[in-house]
């Protein structure tokens, strides 16, 4: 059987850390729309949630976005769970 480079998955990421008031739901919006991912990205108590979807390759590459965060915040830890992609999400938005 061939090996699917393209796999579509699914994450939950919850960051902690400094990482409200600086920026991180944009940082994280606009990495994961170049990266051509759909979702959400939003504040939830002392973390940021990110819920995405797309190429497995590609939201690796957003989680390594994640643990470095912009450039005024401090990231304390990334937990991730990764899942099957549902096509939940037409795009990627900040939510509230």
């Amino acid at each position: 059987m061939a090996r699917q480079d393209h796999a579509l998955a699914s994450l939950h990421a919850t960051v902690t850390g400094r990482v409200h008031g600086v920026y991180f739901r944009a940082f994280v919006e606009e990495h994961a729309r170049d990266l051509g991912l759909t979702g959400y990205v939003r504040n939830v108590p002392g973390a940021v949630e990110v819920e995405a979807e797309g190429d497995r390759a590609k939201l690796e590459k957003l989680v390594e976005h994640l643990h470095r965060g912009p450039r005024a915040a401090r990231v304390d830890g990334v937990t991730v769970r990764w899942g099957a992609c549902r096509g939940r999400f037409p795009d990627f938005t900040v939510t509230f």
